[in-house]
């Protein structure tokens, strides 16, 4: 594993500090009501285009192979996911399948339990780096012919690994000419960039990494895992599912996190429903008979 390069820590850090800058302007205009019912629209239509591509395509399509599609939708999940400004598609996948090799243990990027003191000094620093401090020390890191080879194999896919940047320029653009269109001004163009743009990448970058620290460390569990995952029910509808996420550690494959009934998935309806229109197959379950095995 290559350490990171100076350039790459900078480009992290921009991409946590200026939405986190836009966001706290947006607070204020919309304090000020200087927002439109245009501009939240836009701002929950690319929050649902992006997060969808994090969770349905990056992560449970891409990672774990929870189901199968066509090689064009696979494509444009990858493409939906890196307007999510997380990283290239490989690298966040390989990235992430070396966190389940490693779970809380030496060689998981982002454990907030690896090697970071104890105490309350100790657990601060965990869920720093499980959250944040992680994008400047080990993100990216995982070799993508070992943890990833058959996205690495994919030419497609290396193509739009390699359009990373493009993509995220797309990710900006889209909401500002949807503002543009929709008031005819470029006033409406720089609040839809503003909403749709940076607002929208600050709260799928915390939600998504919110799952990484606040569930390996609050919450319930009821498998038998050897790690520190844990549900959290309150993010669960704006994970979209994710935040089950000790469900998903006992079993990786499924394509539903939601093991329970009440446990809200929004990301298993979606597959189920590309199911139901044969867009996706293959669709992986658990059994309630296999639940019960896992048990702790």
């Amino acid at each position: 594993m290559h350490e990171m390069t100076l350039g790459e820590k900078i480009a992290n850090v921009g991409a946590v500090a200026v939405p986190f800058v836009g966001t706290i302007a947006a607070i204020a205009l919309f304090w000020n009501s200087l927002v439109t019912p245009a501009d939240l629209a836009i701002a929950a239509a690319m929050y649902l285009v992006t997060a969808i591509g994090i969770t349905v395509g990056f992560h449970r399509l891409l990672t774990h192979r929870s189901f199968q599609t066509s090689k064009p939708l696979e494509y444009l999940f990858a493409a939906m996911g890196s307007m999510a400004v997380q990283g290239p598609v490989i690298s966040w996948v390989a990235d992430h399948r070396k966190h389940h090799a490693h779970t809380d243990r030496e060689g998981d990027p982002h454990s907030p339990h690896v090697g970071h003191g104890d105490g309350v000094r100790g657990v601060l620093a965990g869920l720093w780096h499980a959250h944040t401090g992680w994008l400047i020390s080990t993100q990216g890191r995982a070799d993508w012919k070992r943890y990833a080879p058959d996205l690495y194999e994919d030419r497609g896919m290396r193509t739009i690994a390699r359009r990373f940047v493009p993509l995220v320029f797309a990710s900006l653009a889209i909401p500002a000419l949807a503002g543009y269109l929709v008031s005819g001004t470029l006033a409406g163009a720089a609040t839809g960039l503003l909403w749709g743009g940076l607002v929208r990448i600050f709260f799928v970058h915390h939600i998504t990494w919110s799952v990484n620290s606040v569930c390996h460390f609050l919450g319930s569990r009821r498998f038998d895992t050897d790690d520190h995952s844990t549900n959290v029910f309150w993010l669960a509808l704006p994970s979209l599912g994710e935040s089950w996420h000790h469900n998903h550690h006992a079993f990786p494959r499924s394509a539903v996190h939601g093991l329970k009934r009440w446990e809200l998935d929004p990301s298993a309806l979606i597959i189920s429903a590309l199911e139901k229109l044969g867009l996706a197959w293959n669709v992986v379950r658990i059994s309630s008979e296999r639940q019960s095995q896992r048990i702790a």
